[in-house]
């Protein structure tokens, strides 16, 4: 979903000014937030590969994080917030973060390509989710 698109639904829906300023904010919020969620979900996948960390714990708990914020979040950001989890996994995202995974995950002794190189891409769309509906708690 582009996201001046978001801000104008939101704009139209009451949620926030509908003014060109709120709007732009509300947009750039939107981009920042998956931004920087994406870039320490590749971090935390990076550690995780160095430091042999068991991938099912990292991503079971986040799931329950999904859940519980969604519980939580407001219901306007729900929606965007799962769309931002599957915009992160782009035709550019995947093969560039999935190549630095298998990539670092073969070039440390001990560790297994198949094993423990897959799961940046998981972080890179669960994230997102985490970080657009803690936006919205603070937006809205």
């Amino acid at each position: 979903m582009p996201w001046p698109e978001a801000a104008e639904i939101a704009g139209q829906g009451g949620l926030i000014d509908p003014g060109k300023e709120s709007l732009s904010q509300y947009a750039f919020g939107l981009r920042i937030s998956v931004a920087f969620s994406v870039g320490l979900a590749i971090l935390i996948g990076v550690m995780r590969i160095l430091r042999g960390w068991p991938i099912h714990y990292l991503i079971i708990g986040g799931y329950v994080v999904v859940m519980l914020m969604t519980i939580i979040a407001p219901k306007e950001i729900i929606g965007i917030a799962y769309d931002a989890g599957g915009v992160t996994t782009s035709t550019i995202t995947v093969p560039l973060v999935a190549a630095l995974g298998v990539g670092l995950a073969s070039s440390i002794r001990g560790r297994s390509p198949l094993v423990d190189g897959f799961g940046l891409i998981a972080f890179a769309s669960l994230l997102p989710m985490i970080f657009v509906m803690g936006y919205g708690l603070i937006i809205f």
